[in-house]
């Protein structure tokens, strides 16, 4: 663990089918107005919409709702809920849904109150926040960012066609409290919960690629891609394994909310990618992830030899036997490959609505950086066309 690091997580969790027995104790902490954040139809459907706000009435709560938050939230959305906040002194945000709502709720919470325009004070800038922030809950319903345990946002602005993230101070924006209950996740479609699955396995192995250091946290990182593949294998055979689903979102949860992160250096170029991929074709974060991954790890294993040796070894059990370093590393891209097949992801970007004049447009606004190396606008252009 050779780079110094202060941890802290301020987000309490509830997990399990009992979980939502702690909102009514988690909603007394707060005051009167409550404003509830969800996405479209899902929760009504799944019965969690009625069930929430009766529990947030039975507490004498006054609810005022925002609705409609899409997969990539945007901008307009953020304005919104913040004009609602002020309007109607908000005292809680709480969040029904998944990454995409719960990261619009954060912004919201830096938005309401800022002295100024808080897509170029916040996204672009990275400035401090300033002003009231109003605290988050969150009961999640898919899996996949860790927005439930940790302080990102990522927001799309749809005029610029810019989709940017930002990490806000853990201890002012983090939810103070998530609710995860394995069963709500059983009502998301199929595609949905593929694409959640890959977005967390692409964390860990952003994560994982930097550094050559002897770092606990890659060990840690190891486990949880190995139990995740063992979960979404047991989830795409049976969608209603609680124990399958429960371990997704453990595994999700863990994976992003920073613990696996510490003293590592890290890559995040595959997230960066797909953020602009995103920006023009609004396709789902994770099936774009699954994507471009392969393509740019073929791109650029040889920067980071040994730790793609040692990630197909130890992930996908590549036998070493009578093989160079480069042969088993590329084995191992190869397993990853054959996972994205096996969770039924699409392999190109034209399946998710790209065009080949888009490409050129995506590596010019893609953020640059790496782990072990840092391509330029040329590569990921290449990249790109490999994945077209």
């Amino acid at each position: 663990m050779n780079i110094d690091f202060t941890y802290e997580n301020p987000t309490r969790i509830h997990f399990g089918r009992t979980a939502m027995q702690h909102l009514p104790e988690e909603l007394n902490l707060y005051g009167r107005n409550i404003l509830l954040v969800y996405g479209k139809n899902s929760i009504k459907a799944s019965g969690l919409y009625d069930q929430v706000v009766e529990m947030l009435r039975t507490a004498g709560k006054e609810v005022h709702e925002l609705s409609g938050i899409n997969s990539n939230p945007r901008y307009s959305q953020v304005l919104e809920g913040a004009r609602m906040v002020r309007e109607h002194r908000i005292d809680l945000i709480l969040a029904v849904g998944g990454g995409s709502v719960i990261d619009c709720c954060k912004a919201i919470s830096a938005a309401a109150y800022c002295d100024g325009d808080p897509w170029e004070r916040y996204w672009m800038h990275g400035d401090a926040v300033t002003g009231r922030i109003t605290p988050i809950g969150t009961i999640l319903t898919m899996t996949g960012t860790a927005s439930e345990m940790n302080s990102g946002s990522v927001i799309t602005n749809e005029e610029r066609k810019i989709k940017q993230g930002r990490i806000f101070p853990m201890a002012d924006f983090s939810p103070r409290f998530s609710i995860l209950n394995p069963e709500f996740t059983y009502s998301v479609p199929r595609y949905q919960m593929v694409s959640g699955i890959f977005d967390i396995f692409s964390h860990l192995m952003e994560q994982y690629f930097g550094g050559d250091d002897d770092c606990v946290s890659d060990y840690l990182l190891e486990g949880d891609m190995r139990a995740l593949i063992s979960a979404s294998r047991a989830a795409l055979r049976d969608p209603y394994d609680y124990e399958a689903r429960s371990n997704i979102m453990w595994c999700a949860t863990m994976g992003l909310n920073k613990i696996l992160a510490v003293s590592k250096i890290q890559d995040w170029e595959v997230h960066q990618i797909e953020h602009q991929l995103g920006a023009y074709t609004d396709c789902a974060h994770g099936i774009g992830l699954a994507i471009i991954s392969v393509p740019y790890y073929r791109h650029i294993y040889r920067y980071g030899l040994h730790r793609f040796v040692r990630y197909a070894r130890n992930i996908w059990d590549v036998n070493p036997d009578g093989k160079s370093d480069e042969q088993v590393a590329l084995e191992g891209i190869d397993r990853l490959s054959g996972f994205i097949a096996e969770l039924g992801i699409p392999q190109t970007l034209r399946e998710v609505g790209a065009t080949e004049e888009m490409l050129p447009l995506i590596a010019a606004s893609a953020n640059k950086t790496g782990g072990y190396h840092v391509p330029d606008t040329e590569e990921v252009l290449a990249i790109l066309r490999d994945c077209f």
